[in-house]
């Protein structure tokens, strides 16, 4: 009877390791790098005023984002489970705090960022002359525009629900091309008839000072965000303990120098007034070169790049819940994979359902963006933190590494977030107090559960 039970447990499927390194590294690179590389130039130069304290700023941020993805390869390479920022809280500070953050990134930041991304591609694809029926004004969607984002939100949902590795390779596939597509036309800007002695010029209306660079690096910080989706799938990654710190460490570099090479191309082609007060860089840069049409061109890569990050968060997104039903903290439904595909496969779905309830709600990219931010950099901080509580219980059977990598990295990473924090929460007041009434309102349904698995 027991070797009975024992076999019936072997049946229950289980996550499989089948994401190799360039898949880990495609996610690392495919989530970042967004819509945001292509508008946040213009913000950077409008806060700091100058080529040279742009750059600073990306290289400020960009230091201060490389010391996050060491703190999180260490945490994965230790901790290679699912759930990634759940289970680091979970295991430093306890199953109610770990609950928090995995019900927050359930219920509000995982469907808000795949409802906000999905907006934001029905919006580009609203500025083709064709297609102009998808929005009203270039911000909200009307009925036909809400479908297609719902198409959207399916599709990077059927094509996890049926494997990781689909995924995994979906995701490889369009970060290369996402790739290809930067370089391309940021070569194509650098045809632009543009000088190199814009790289002198200045913006003067710009805020300036201390408070105009903190901004700029502000703004290159939130262009840097989203490397901490891989570790949310770490159980489905093979040789953990090597390919989640080359992944996050490599793909991190990558996309500096992807970052430097756009910024560099708009730099060369618009005067810095005319990059302060573009709506779109890189479309402005590439029309010199193309006329009209090179809008179209950066609207495709736009919409190819907002695709795979989509992609990429739909995949680390249902982990979270798993992790959280796995430990009986949550619905035992979440915790179920799918017998065939291995991936959790009910947690999938309603995460697409929810990012479905939040696209009926309304609301434009911004607004749904920024609904989760201050609760995702809290967490963030938080699972940083971690760290040296992992890190002070086990010091004597864990041999030292280098300074810079523990406990530099994490410091100055909590030190970086902090007052991005602070700003995200104040310049937002209605939306970060509601994302906090949201992490409040997991306290009862905690107990909740825990409640029910006396009974």
């Amino acid at each position: 009877m027991n070797n009975a039970g024992v076999q019936d447990e072997k049946k229950i499927p289980g996550l499989l390791r089948e994401l190799g390194a360039a898949h880990a590294a495609s996610i690392v690179v495919g989530v970042v790098i967004g819509s945001g590389i292509f508008l946040v130039p213009a913000e950077m130069m409008r806060a700091a005023g100058s080529a040279k304290l742009v750059y600073l700023a990306w290289i400020v941020g960009g230091i201060f984002s490389f010391c996050g993805a060491v703190t999180y390869a260490e945490l994965g390479a230790m901790k290679p489970q699912a759930g990634g920022e759940y289970v680091y809280i979970r295991d430093a500070y306890g199953p109610l705090a770990g609950f928090l953050c995995g019900w927050t990134w359930t219920i509000v930041i995982k469907p808000a960022s795949l409802a906000a991304i999905s907006t934001g591609i029905v919006q580009v694809l609203g500025s083709f002359s064709s297609l102009l029926f998808l929005t009203v004004d270039g911000t909200h969607l009307t009925r036909s525009g809400q479908i297609m984002a719902f198409g959207v939100v399916f599709l990077v949902s059927g094509i996890n629900y049926v494997g990781v590795r689909r995924a995994g390779n979906f995701q490889l596939v369009f970060t290369i091309f996402k790739i290809a597509l930067i370089i391309a036309i940021s070569a194509l800007a650098f045809t632009s008839h543009g000088t190199w002695e814009h790289f002198a010029g200045h913006y003067i209306a710009a805020t300036g000072g201390i408070v105009g660079f903190i901004l700029a690096v502000k703004a290159a910080l939130w262009a840097y965000d989203g490397w901490p989706d891989l570790n949310m799938v770490a159980e489905e990654v093979r040789d953990p303990e090597r390919n989640i710190p080359l992944a996050l460490v490599g793909g991190l570099i990558a996309i500096g120098a992807l970052y430097m090479l756009v910024n560099a191309a708009v730099q060369y082609a618009l005067p810095a007034p005319a990059l302060a007060n573009s709506s779109s860089p890189m479309s402005d840069a590439v029309k010199i070169a193309l006329g009209n049409g090179g809008a179209a061109v950066v609207a495709g890569a736009i919409i190819v790049s907002l695709i795979t990050s989509l992609n990429g968060i739909a995949m680390s997104g249902a982990r979270m819940a798993f992790a959280m039903s796995r430990d009986g903290n949550f619905f035992s439904s979440l915790a179920k994979v799918h017998p065939r595909f291995h991936t959790p496969h009910v947690g999938i779905a309603m995460q697409g359902l929810l990012s479905v309830i939040f696209l009926l709600i309304g609301g434009n990219f911004q607004q749904l963006f920024t609904l989760a931010l201050f609760s995702e950099w809290l967490s963030y901080v938080t699972a940083s933190s971690a760290l040296f509580v992992f890190k002070t219980a086990s010091s004597g059977s864990i041999r030292p590494g280098p300074f810079w990598r523990y406990p530099l990295a994490p410091a100055l990473f909590i030190l970086a977030s902090a007052p991005l924090l602070y700003y995200t929460f104040s310049s937002n007041l209605k939306n970060s107090a509601l994302g906090s009434l949201v992490i409040l309102a997991g306290v009862p349904v905690y107990y909740a559960f825990a409640l029910r698995r006396k009974v």
